[in-house]
Parts: C-alpha cells; structure tokens; sequence
C-alpha cells in the first residue's frame, strides 16, 4: 500500500500533464484488471459467504 502512494504522490508531482494523463490511465487500467481477476477466483466464495450471511439472517 505504501508503495502505491508512494507511486501516486511520484506521479502527481511531475510536470509532464500529457505523460502523467497516459499513466494514470494505465495505473486504473492495472487496477481495474487487477480487480476483476480477484473477482474471477474468489467470486465463488463470496457468493457462499454472502449467502450463509443472508440465510442466518
């Protein structure tokens, strides 16, 4: 977590608008990629976890 602020405080303070417009479409695009994997291979078990949820209450 640090580092990724540590990237963003990086980014923010350069002057470059154009190149730094071009990497932050690339950092959301890593995020975003990043999330719908984890969403892939642990959908399953939050769907179970979320149902045992819903059924108790």
């Amino acid at each position: 977590m640090a580092y990724l602020s540590g990237l963003i405080s990086y980014l923010l303070d350069r002057d470059e608008e154009g190149q730094g417009l071009a990497e932050y479409a690339l950092i959301l695009a890593l995020i975003a990629i990043v999330a719908i994997v984890a969403l892939i291979f642990l959908g399953g078990q939050v769907s179970k976890i979320l149902s045992t949820v819903g059924t108790s209450v």
